[in-house]
């Protein structure tokens, strides 16, 4: 019987794999280590081709966020070795086992992960949005331990206060009511697939559609990776309760502000503020995004990133 050519060979291809190099495959190395009682799930980054001006970037990803979100980011960056961790509550790692999960204890943790994986005071220091929060002060507390700090879309400013304060009120109640709920109710309210895309398209500012539809996808697939309810909870509250300007005058170290010119969390007159109160810092604002830097203008920040890298060696 003769057969049907359909023009069909092998699965269908992966959209999302438009967005990213062949060779970030191949730089990628997943491990895992127990601290404190938990498990740590990480992902290394090797250089393509290591020589002796090779950089390590520790990253510190954003709230609901994990490793995937900085992605893009690391995948222009191929000369540098990165390492990024998915945050104890978050993606595949356990939440904290005793404690609370506070802006100190992730610092906590940052100190923790480094020693385990003998990272030394030349690694730099990356964090996003949430991640600003933790990867600044801990910098403030523990100067000397990393040198530069990078902050994408910091959060400079408090979220309970201003313009903002009113929706920051009601995603606290959100958080708290998820949390009381019964179980099946709350992650049900939690992982509500209308309410993760009304975030999304909120925060998004690129047109292109094909890019539009790569970050609708990201935050479907990873936005509600989190261990349980209560640990959520508690890191919301860190992230609404603390902001990068607390930390500012106490960061003795070269920072480079890496903004969104449309960001509507960390506003751009807020950035201006924090470049004010930092000892030695650089603000460079991308044109036409706002709080998704890391997904929709990876270039630009990865070219910001390296030449920083460059002025200021290890």
């Amino acid at each position: 019987m003769e057969q049907l050519d359909t023009g069909r060979s092998g699965p269908a291809p992966d959209p999302q794999a438009a967005f990213f190099s062949p060779s970030l495959a191949g730089r990628t190395r997943a491990s895992d280590l127990e601290l404190d009682g938990g498990t740590v799930a990480y992902w290394s980054y090797e250089p393509v081709n290591a020589t002796p001006a090779t950089r390590t970037i520790l990253v510190i990803h954003g709230f609901r966020g994990d490793h995937h979100g900085l992605l893009r980011v690391v995948d222009m960056l191929p000369e540098m070795r990165v390492i990024v961790p998915d945050l104890p509550g978050f993606g595949s790692s356990d939440a904290f086992v005793r404690d609370e999960h506070t802006v100190e204890r992730y610092g906590k943790f940052i100190s923790e992960f480094m020693a385990a994986l003998g990272l030394g005071r030349d690694t730099m220091l990356l964090g996003h949005s949430f991640g600003s929060i933790i990867a600044s002060h801990f910098v403030a507390a523990h100067p000397g331990t990393v040198t530069p700090l990078v902050l994408i879309n910091p959060i400079a400013s408090p979220a309970l206060e201003g313009p903002k304060g009113l929706m920051t009120k009601l995603a606290v109640f959100y958080y708290q009511l998820s949390a009381r709920l019964p179980r099946r109710l709350g992650l049900a309210l939690l992982r509500n697939r209308l309410i993760v895309r009304v975030m999304s398209e909120t925060m998004a500012k690129t047109r292109d559609k094909p890019l539009r539809g790569f970050v609708h996808a990201q935050h479907d697939a990873y936005f509600s990776a989190f261990a349980d309810r209560n640990s959520l909870l508690e890191s919301f509250k860190a992230s609404v309760s603390s902001h990068v300007a607390e930390a500012a005058p106490r960061l003795q170290l070269p920072v480079l502000l890496i903004a969104g010119e449309k960001d509507e969390i960390a506003t751009l007159p807020d950035q201006h503020k924090l470049l004010e109160n930092l000892p030695d810092g650089r603000l460079v604002v991308i044109p036409g995004v706002g709080h998704l830097i890391h997904y929709e203008t990876p270039e630009p920040a990865a070219a910001a990133i390296r030449t920083f890298l460059e002025e200021h060696p290890a």
